[in-house]
């Protein structure tokens, strides 16, 4: 057996130095290509959607794995056999961003071309980088990187941050444009016009978009979370057991030391909103499997009412434990306080509720009280209360001692959930928020109301009651 020398063996480590994109993905091992469901998803959704969302939880391979990863092959042009996405059969025109030029940087610049000056140890092949040039006034950090395509063109991607603000996207038509973290609105709107062809059938550029969603739900996740099935955008999620290299000791390590209102963001990818958010709560801490509420449960529930959307939030409480369960939601825009009643009513004629107490106003149809609409049309309501902190405070102080827990079926309620967050000088976000004031006047005003499930009244029994206590001279059963 004749063993390799050591100028083949240091061919050999150099080689995949040189190479790192060929260790990804493998086809057998124990980090097979057929682990990573989530990433290759991603990756064949692309010949069908030009704007992507990788939204994944931190660590399971978001910016290397997935974004740096298929950048690289449509800079090259060298794609593996299995790849099944979207294919450049020629040189390229890209860009890639990050927050700042620094972590740009550390982070996207370091994915593609390895440890400053080693260039060429990163995911694009060192026999493929044909030049850099430098960025002025940060030390090691590259500007634009011109790369070998193999039809034997020039790929060219240039590296660029937020902190430049939106006129710095002002450009010509790109083919590619990696957005590794969120960037704001303006930003996003410029880059996707930079994708837009103006050629008829030539097909539109990529927009690849990683991050964790520690903002929570802005409106670039919201876009993407309710966009229509046949519109060119297209979001995957990935959890950490969506990363195969991710082992138990690892996750157990990293889990304890992120903060709790963090951890669906950071382990699940759901948007969250870190030190902005008003509930400061994890999901496995508030939400619940939906179960049937017991007859002998108070229930009520709160009412915000308004043009644009009317929604209401329905209560119990286990008077046993003390614990409220929040199990019904009702969410519907632009109707007469008739059809938001016989809604309300279906959940239970019994059920008293407390309502906004804007509702005391004035409507603008014919100047007749919202409140006196809706007990005229048979809800058993009263105002309830409306301090603002008050509420959110014995919301919060509910949820923290373990006693207010929400069915996780309640998907409005869940989006307004993590949506509710406070601006930049501490005041509440007023957008989106109908459910999460219902709660609050469940909580303050509505559980005082609460009432249980009339028993079903015995027939026998209540002719009884007739003949003895109302008069009913038409019963002779008992003579």
């Amino acid at each position: 057996m004749n063993l390799p020398s050591r100028t083949e063996i240091e061919a050999e480590l150099k080689w995949r130095a040189e190479h790192k994109i060929e260790s990804f993905y493998p086809s057998t091992g124990n980090l097979r290509r057929e682990l990573y469901v989530k990433h290759l998803e991603f990756f064949e959704s692309g010949a069908t959607n030009n704007e992507r969302l990788f939204m994944a939880a931190n660590r399971v391979g978001k910016t290397e794995g997935v974004g740096g990863y298929e950048t690289a092959l449509h800079l090259t042009g060298r794609y593996p056999d299995w790849w099944t996405g979207r294919k450049f059969r020629r040189p390229i025109q890209a860009w890639a961003a990050g927050q700042t030029s620094k972590t740009t940087r550390d982070i996207i610049q370091r994915a593609l071309l390895g440890d400053w000056p080693r260039h060429g140890t990163g995911l694009i092949p060192a026999d493929a980088i044909l030049d850099t040039t430098p960025k002025a006034g940060i030390p090691e950090a590259v500007e634009t990187i011109y790369v070998k395509h193999v039809s034997g063109g020039r790929s060219e991607i240039a590296l660029k941050s937020y902190d430049q603000q939106v006129e710095s996207f002002y450009g010509t038509k790109k083919d590619l444009i990696w957005l590794d973290e969120e960037c704001e609105q303006g930003i996003y709107v410029e880059c996707l016009t930079r994708t837009l062809s103006t050629v008829p059938g030539e097909p539109n550029g990529l927009i690849l978009f990683t991050f964790t969603p520690l903002w929570g739900m802005t409106e670039i996740v919201r876009q993407f979370l309710e966009a229509e099935p046949d519109s060119q955008k297209r979001v995957v999620t990935a959890t950490w057991d969506d990363a195969p290299h991710l082992s138990p000791e690892t996750r157990a390590e990293l889990y304890s030391s992120i903060p709790a209102y963090q951890r669906d963001a950071r382990t699940k990818g759901i948007p969250q909103l870190g030190s902005g958010a008003i509930y400061q709560i994890s999901d496995e801490d508030l939400l619940v499997k939906p179960f049937e509420i017991p007859d002998h449960w108070p229930r009520a529930y709160g009412l915000d009412v308004g043009w644009n959307k009317t929604a209401a939030l329905w209560g119990a409480r286990d008077n046993e434990t003390g614990m409220i369960y929040l199990y019904s939601e009702h969410y519907m825009g632009k109707e007469e306080p008739i059809v938001h009643t016989e809604a309300i009513k279906s959940r239970g004629s019994f059920i008293p509720g407390v309502i906004d107490p804007a509702s005391k106003g004035r409507s603008q149809k014919d100047g007749t009280q919202l409140i006196e609409l809706y007990r005229q049309a048979g809800l058993n309501i009263s105002a309830a209360e409306n301090a603002v902190e008050a509420g959110i405070y014995a919301v919060d102080q509910l949820m923290h001692a373990g006693k207010l827990k929400a069915f996780n079926s309640l998907s409005n309620f869940y989006s307004e959930f993590r949506a509710y967050r406070r601006d930049k000088d501490g005041k509440v976000v007023k957008e989106r928020d109908h459910l999460m004031d219902s709660m609050r006047y469940l909580i303050m005003s509505g559980r005082d109301r609460m009432v249980t499930k009339p028993k079903p009244i015995d027939d026998d029994a209540e002719r009884w009651w007739r003949q003895h206590y109302s008069g009913d001279p038409a019963n002779t059963w008992m003579q």
